[in-house]
């Protein structure tokens, strides 16, 4: 048997090995260093309770670090990536004769200022709604909250828009995020046992297809017969996205009214303009030599098509490809 540093006999007690009255074991003494550090450690049960609450805080602190990184980043991207198109299509575009009210390096300066705003928006926005999530639980408990908690942490969270800019206001955004909550709300409501049956139409298959058409159906209405009821900033993204001039939306107007055409003349211009011939009969029913002029319907609905995508894909593409990149990054590296 040979002793170890501290005295043990191949791991055991030299104690135990010390005979005492009629060949009982010995008790353990007091000096021996194998007995006082087997006690001390006995007798500490606290230290894994200590690791345990250390190990919770810092899954604790990790949550708010990654949800304030990720939306940093969800913001940054956002607003740098259609900043950074933006700025792009500026450079390429040719130079007009009309006077820019902004020079490249002040558009580029408001650019990285506008991307910092909405990066430190949603980055203080998530991390001020995970810390309050967090407080809130471990004050009075995850389950007894779990109702509640969520809404007054977003009510805390909110004010963190004003970081955007003190005199901007954010309509639109506003809107979003409300039809975000709906969509949500409603998703709780079909789960729910109390409002199950009333969110019942909600579970339908093809539910989002059906409002996104009606959705559509409503704005191309608005945008062609009352363009004064959207939102100026709106206004001028479907007019530039649209693909029509407004001499054709304003003869679109008329015969969609039952209106007599005023501009039949300034359409004829835009048409021969292109170097297209056409000529509009006043008392048409079927307005394809306006929207189209001499094409045929089909080979337009596939030109159309293609430009559209074309002018769209540099606006939804940051939309959609940077945010997918930042929160589904490892799901893609793994392919």
């Amino acid at each position: 048997m040979s002793p170890d540093g501290d005295g043990a006999i191949n791991g055991c007690c030299p104690c135990s090995f010390s005979s005492g009255e009629n060949g009982i074991p010995g008790s353990h003494d007091d000096t021996c260093k194998h007995c006082t550090r087997s006690k001390s450690l006995s007798s500490s049960p606290s230290a894994l309770g200590s690791d345990s609450v250390l190990l919770v805080d810092s899954n604790k602190l990790r949550r708010i670090f990654v949800a304030s990184a990720k939306g940093f980043s969800i913001g940054a991207g956002l607003k740098g990536g259609l900043a950074l198109f933006s700025i792009i299509a500026r450079l390429l575009r040719k130079k007009s004769r009309k006077v820019e009210a902004f020079t490249n390096k002040e558009a580029i300066s408001l650019a990285i200022k506008e991307t910092l705003r909405y990066g430190l928006f949603l980055g203080t926005f998530a991390g001020t709604f995970v810390s309050v999530d967090e407080i809130i639980g471990e004050l009075g408990g995850h389950n007894r909250t779990a109702k509640w908690r969520a809404l007054v942490a977003g009510l805390v969270a909110g004010p963190s828009m004003l970081l955007t800019g003190h005199n901007t206001q954010h309509k639109s955004l506003a809107i979003y995020i409300l039809m975000r909550a709906a969509v949500l709300a409603s998703r709780c409501g079909i789960k729910s046992k109390r409002f199950g049956k009333l969110c019942k139409p909600l579970t339908w298959k093809h539910g989002d297809i059906f409002l996104m058409c009606l959705s559509s159906s409503q704005i191309l209405s608005s945008y062609i017969l009352k363009q004064d009821s959207l939102p100026p900033s709106y206004r001028s993204f479907l007019n530039k996205h649209g693909g029509k001039d407004l001499v054709i939306l304003q003869g679109v107007k008329e015969i969609a009214c039952g209106l007599p055409f005023t501009n039949l003349e300034a359409i004829e211009k835009l048409y021969k303009a292109s170097g297209v011939d056409v000529k509009l009969d006043p008392n048409m029913k079927i307005p394809c030599s306006m929207i189209h002029g001499n094409q045929s319907c089909s080979a337009h609905v596939i030109s159309f098509f293609t430009e559209g995508y074309k002018r769209a894909l540099p606006v939804y593409l940051p939309v959609y490809l940077i945010p997918a990149l930042i929160v589904h990054r490892q799901d893609l590296l793994k392919r």
